[in-house]
């Protein structure tokens, strides 16, 4: 059928001609779906501010041959706390950053729009620290497109054991006789946070507020380890208040 219903979150946007937008949406079935809402710009269009990133709407689509319409959008939240606060904003956009990049067009990824969906309602809900509630996000993605962090055994040899220095190119911890010496020391309580925010739901992230240097540390360590194996660059990170 040409006419299809939806439930999505908006990615981002861009201007088309004078009165229209492209939609970029990560949605429940369809994936990623890249969308023309025509008349959006205008001050009477029927969408008003639907169709903003972090909306998370109930869509009409009509499919298209490059890009599909949208012919109705009602808000199922619409994150308010989220938008109205800058550091949630920040860590926000980052997280609609990284999904953006790791999502197929027209590939349903329902475990990753229902991770999508949780971590938004996070930071909606006022996290001790975003700064958290993203890293956490960050990590859960990562596993799911394959990339689990070995963080409670080496990732040279598979020792059990929390190991005290962490390879970003081997994929996680390194026991002694594993490292090569290149890799510095964590602090102690680097490796536990990184289980943490790995394991626990984002709800119990959210209420998390871990000592400021294993913070740091577990934030550089999430960063290089995105941006190293999904080979991008996370343009929003280096902006989110630590």
């Amino acid at each position: 059928m040409n006419l299809y219903r939806e439930q999505g979150v908006v990615l981002r946007t861009w201007k088309l001609g004078e009165a229209d937008r492209i939609v970029v949406l990560l949605t429940q079935g369809e994936g990623k779906v890249r969308a023309v809402a025509k008349g959006v710009r205008k001050t009477k269009s029927r969408f008003g501010g639907r169709l903003e990133p972090f909306s998370h709407v109930d869509l009409s689509l009509y499919r298209g041959r490059e890009l599909d319409i949208v012919t109705q959008a009602e808000v199922i939240t619409p994150f308010r706390a989220l938008r109205e606060d800058y550091d949630r904003v920040v860590a926000g956009t980052a997280m609609l950053e990284a999904v953006d990049q790791v999502a197929q067009e027209r590939e349903a990824a329902i475990r990753l729009y229902l991770l999508l969906v949780r971590a938004l309602r996070a930071l909606d809900g006022g996290p001790r620290d975003p700064s958290v509630v993203l890293d956490a996000f960050l990590l859960k993605l990562m596993a799911l497109e394959g990339y689990r962090p070995a963080l409670a055994e080496c990732a040279g040899c598979g020792a059990r054991g929390q190991p005290r220095c962490f390879s970003i190119a081997r994929g996680g911890g390194l026991c002694e006789r594993c490292r090569t010496g290149q890799e510095s020391t964590l602090d102690a309580a680097t490796m536990p946070l990184l289980a943490a925010l790995l394991g626990d739901d984002l709800d119990t992230t959210a209420t998390a507020e871990p000592a400021p240097a294993s913070r740091r540390e577990a934030g550089a360590l999430v960063k290089g380890y995105v941006e190293y194996h999904l080979d991008r660059r996370l343009r929003a990170y280096p902006l989110v208040a630590r």
